[in-house]
Formats: structure tokens, C-alpha cells, sequence
């Protein structure tokens, strides 16, 4: 790949967290003009705020994030299922109704989730997280099919296993136990490399990948496959 985002200006959302840095940097790469924002989304008029600032933008990344809580089920609190909702869900329809607009005035657009394959396959004690994420992508196929005749493309990457400061910190990958994990559960046998992941990103924020709609695409080394 080579200038695949050449002339695109691009915000990406919570650019320090999660996927974020290395989204900015290989898009960079890849010839965009990067709005990195760092505001928090959760208040209800900071989505606007935000891309307001950001002026017109050609694609929008959407990476959301929040430290998963590791509650058992019948644990789960009032404000721990709000607060993991008011993180990963809420902003996202925001998100739209502030860039939609704009795009549909430029003749189209792309938006692309940085979701979480959480959604896809059931883990212990992940039922607020696991929820939230497949609220996410349930969000992202409904609104992609009804974007796709103004021909903003809205699409998802579903990913778990990936390398990335919020989820797996050095000091997981470094516990023997997780490593034992891997090897156990990904088939691929080690964790995906965020530039393998962001590379993928900047495809489908490309002019190449027009034809995709509403859909979601796993990138967890096999820990799931659909």
C-alpha cells in the first residue's frame, strides 16, 4: 500500500488511546491530512464539539475505548453498565448525526468503527463490555445499509488480540498466563501487530474499498471467524 488516503482528511476519535496512535501514524503514511482528537466523547454535545473543530473531514474513525470491567453478571452495577455505555455506545449516533451532513454535501464518505471481537464470541465475566461492543456493531449494520445510498460507507473492525496499550499493556503480554492464553485460543499463535490492524483501517477508509457496506470485519488472529 502507497498513498492509498492521499488527499483525505481524517479524524480519528481518542487518538491516544487504544488503536489510536498508530492509526494516526499510518494513515499519515498513507498520505491523509490526520485531525487527531484527544476530547473525551462522553458528555452529549462533545461528539459535535469535536467534529466541529475538525472542519470538513472526508472519513471519521471512530476509536472508542474504555478499561473493561471484569464483573461477574450478577454483579454488574447501575453506573457500571452506564458508565461502559455512555463510552462505547452513546457516542456513536452522535458521532453521525455531526458528520453525515457534511458528507452527504461532498457527494460521500466513509466512517469506520474500531469495535471489538468481545461482541463476537462469549467470555466470563465480560457481559457489560461484551453488550456495549455489540451494541456497537449492531449500530454500524443498520446504519451502513441506510448511509450506503448517499454513498457514505459505515463499517466495523471486530477485533480482540491485536497489539494495543489499553487492552494489552507490556506488562499483560509479559505474564506467562496470558501468553499461555494465546497460544491456547489464537490459532495465528501470537498477538495481531497494530500496524498489520491499522493497515487494514486505512484500507477500508480508501477509495478501494467503495464497496462495502454495513459490514464487520474480525482482525483477531482467528479467535473468531466470522
Amino acid at each position: 500500500m502507497h498513498d492509498t488516503l492521499k488527499g483525505k482528511r481524517i479524524l480519528i476519535t481518542q487518538a491516544s488511546e487504544f488503536m489510536g496512535p498508530t492509526l494516526c501514524e499510518v494513515m499519515a503514511e498513507q498520505g491523509a491530512t490526520v485531525i487527531a482528537s484527544h476530547h473525551p466523547l462522553v458528555q452529549p454535545d462533545a461528539a459535535q464539539q469535536v467534529v466541529a473543530e475538525a472542519g470538513a473531514i472526508d472519513v471519521l474513525v471512530a476509536n472508542l475505548s474504555i478499561h473493561a470491567p471484569s464483573t461477574h453478571a450478577t454483579e454488574v452495577s447501575e453506573q457500571e453498565w452506564q458508565e461502559v455505555f455512555a463510552a462505547l455506545v452513546d457516542p456513536l449516533p452522535r458521532l453521525v448525526r455531526a458528520v453525515v451532513p457534511s458528507m452527504e454535501q461532498r457527494g460521500g464518505g466513509r466512517i469506520l468503527l474500531i469495535g471489538s471481537a468481545a461482541a463476537l464470541r462469549g467470555m466470563k465475566r465480560t457481559s457489560t463490555y461484551s453488550a456495549a461492543r455489540g451494541a456497537q456493531l449492531a449500530y454500524v449494520q443498520a446504519v451502513g445499509v441506510e448511509l450506503a445510498p448517499q454513498n457514505i460507507q459505515f463499517n466495523a473492525i471486530a477485533q480482540n488480540f491485536v497489539d494495543n496499550p489499553t487492552y494489552f499493556p507490556a506488562e499483560v503480554q509479559a505474564n506467562p498466563r496470558f501468553q499461555e492464553r494465546l497460544a491456547r485460543e489464537v490459532p495465528l499463535g501470537r498477538l495481531v501487530g497494530a500496524r498489520e490492524d491499522a493497515l487494514f483501517a486505512a484500507y477500508l477508509c480508501s477509495d478501494a474499498a467503495a464497496c462495502f457496506v454495513g459490514q464487520v470485519f474480525p482482525v483477531c488472529g482467528g479467535w473468531v471467524t466470522r
